[in-house]
């Protein structure tokens, strides 16, 4: 169970935010996303907040809104970087692979 929804995978700690998805190097920051699979859309759903980081404020005010969020055993998730908040971090959100290891579920034929 996560501090954001009840029936949510989630990811709380440091990770590394990379400003394309081509970049080897980024900017650690603490983070919590968690996430769930959405029925409506068929795909996983992501969301989060990335703490107060001036580099990263730094990116969103030249223009940078796609970013690849990596933890550190090497789950990556693309998602969209939003204007901080009153506390100076940003949000960042996305859809399908998360940067955080979710559940795998085998559909077995019958």
């Amino acid at each position: 169970m996560s501090g954001f929804g009840d029936d949510e995978e989630e990811y709380q700690g440091t990770v590394t935010v990379l400003f394309s998805e081509e970049a080897e190097e980024g900017v650690e920051v603490e983070c919590h996303v968690a996430g769930h699979f959405s029925p409506l859309t068929g795909d996983y759903r992501w969301t989060g907040r990335l703490a107060a980081e001036p580099g990263i404020t730094k990116a969103y005010e030249d223009g940078v809104r796609t970013v690849v969020v990596r933890t550190p055993d090497g789950h990556k998730g693309v998602g969209t970087l939003d204007a901080p908040n009153l506390w100076g971090g940003h949000p960042v959100n996305g859809a399908g692979a998360p940067p955080f290891a979710v559940p795998r579920i085998v559909i077995e034929d019958d």
